[in-house]
């Protein structure tokens, strides 16, 4: 962060879409700030179009009279439901609203809201580096109003509430996710005392909608190292509310003096490593549960030790019913995540044995246009300390890869339809939709998939052929 002089604040605030601000304010009598996370990113150096504004008064009459003033480029939407106001100008969203203070009641975050001061409103607000203002009126303007200390917050890196975090919390559960979040994007610390309360509020999530916290969870999980905020969630009790299935996975047991890894903190790692890799978010929740499976499959067998037999399809399973009650998307992204789940262990099995066409064939018929990311998180995957082992298997990986470009290449398995399909079956031998028809296209498609049968119409053809014929059947025209 910089230490920024009133002066040097002024500096920033020469853009045209803050001096007409100014003017707007003045020319209604109103006291006018900027607030919130513009603020925050404005010492922080962080980049950000969204500017809060609050006016002690009408925001609604304010956001019209800047509008007005700005003319046919802005474009001005009203809340009066709210109190709210916006404005779009350029690239930029301007957010407006009274100074207001809040009150709750225990069973809901939401609040009864009156008009209040400015003090009344950062009091309202979630957290101290949150809660510093800017003024924009012209006698006063550049000034920093910071009753909370937030300042001294950026400079140490902390998430703290300004007032008592056990009533922040207890008002609006849905801060203890923001708290988290923020420490995650900024990568802060949250403060003692906040976040004990953190641990003594937990259950309060209960009354925040799905839709807000997966919301929070996606923020969490588009941050540069995802495990920071996942540790917070997990240390102060709210992932065992949120995910339980994660949670489970923090648990080691010894038996004979063997013992397995922590899956919980080995599934972090994961993440961290894809998100190095890639912003794709999808791809992020499917390291964050690839292992979740394990728990339900771990079993200790004398002679092997711990094993997790199947864990990926008992995952792939789990999938649905993780997204449906998290509020996440049931569509294909929801198939996306679930296909990598259940694939991510069969890339290893491959490179820990013989790379054979016919299981590479095999493995690229199933995850599609997914393979590359497939790959990606099953690189991630590997986490062993023994650097050797860690070597061989992304070596084998190497290997892997090259065949799967290289039987792509001769026999195009990617997205893989078999060249004879059931139609043209059921007219060749004249068949209604049926068994017999089912039976004859699996034995296609395994016997392109080994690589006995050239993945081509005339050779696939003779193929059906030859195998109706041990099935008693016969082409109608033969």
């Amino acid at each position: 962060m910089v230490e920024l002089t009133r002066e040097q604040i002024l500096e920033r605030l020469e853009a045209p879409v803050f001096r007409q601000l100014t003017e707007a304010a003045d020319s209604l009598g109103l006291e006018c700030y900027l607030v919130g996370g513009y603020v925050r990113d404005l010492f922080l150096e962080r980049p950000t179009n969204d500017i809060d504004v609050v006016v002690v008064g009408s925001g609604i009459r304010m956001a019209e009279t800047f509008a007005a003033r700005l003319g046919s480029g802005a474009h001005l939407s009203v809340f009066r439901n709210f109190g709210t106001a916006q404005v779009k100008y350029r690239h930029q969203e301007i957010e407006f609203v009274g100074a207001r203070k809040e009150s709750y009641s225990h069973d809901s975050r939401k609040p009864v809201v009156e008009d209040g001061t400015l003090e009344d409103d950062q009091n309202r607000r979630d957290f101290t580096i949150n809660a510093m203002a800017v003024c924009l009126n012209a006698a006063r303007r550049g000034e920093l109003v910071d009753p909370f200390e937030g300042m001294w917050d950026l400079r140490d890196r902390l998430i703290r509430t300004p007032l008592d975090p056990d009533v922040t919390f207890s008002d609006d559960p849905l801060r203890m996710m923001r708290a988290v979040r923020f420490a995650a994007q900024l990568k802060f610390q949250i403060d003692d005392e906040t976040f004990e309360a953190l641990g003594r509020n937990r259950e309060r999530i209960r009354i925040v909608s799905g839709e807000r916290i997966i919301d929070e969870l996606n923020k969490i999980m588009r941050t540069d190292t995802p495990s920071r905020g996942f540790v917070d969630l997990h240390r102060c009790g709210l992932l065992a509310l949120i995910l339980p299935e994660l949670a489970a996975l923090d648990c080691v047991e010894t038996r004979n003096g063997r013992s397995h890894k922590n899956n919980f903190y080995h599934t972090l790692e994961v993440v961290d490593n894809v998100s190095r890799q890639s912003d794709n978010l999808w791809l992020r929740w499917a390291a964050l549960l690839h292992d979740i499976g394990k728990p339900r499959s771990k079993r200790w067998e004398p002679q092997a030790g711990w094993t997790f037999h199947n864990h990926n399809y008992l995952g792939e399973k789990m999938i649905p019913g993780l997204f449906r009650r998290l509020k996440l998307p049931l569509d294909d992204r929801m198939k996306y995540v679930k296909k990598l789940v259940g694939l991510h262990m069969r890339p290893i099995v491959i490179a820990d044995d013989e790379v054979t066409d016919s299981a590479v064939r095999r493995l690229l018929f199933e995850a599609g246009d997914d393979i590359d990311d497939l790959m990606l998180l099953c690189e991630a995957d590997i986490t062993s300390k023994n650097e050797q082992r860690k070597k061989n298997f992304l070596n084998n990986f190497r290997l892997v890869r090259q065949k799967l470009v290289d039987i792509e290449e001769k026999d195009r398995i990617r997205n893989f339809q078999p060249p004879v399909d059931g139609e043209e079956i059921m007219r060749l031998f004249a068949l209604p939709p049926s068994r017999e028809v089912g039976t004859l296209k699996g034995a296609l498609k395994d016997a392109v998939l080994d690589g006995i049968v050239p993945n081509e119409h005339d050779a696939a053809l003779a193929f059906v052929i030859q195998r109706a014929a041990e099935m008693g059947l016969k082409p109608v025209n033969a």
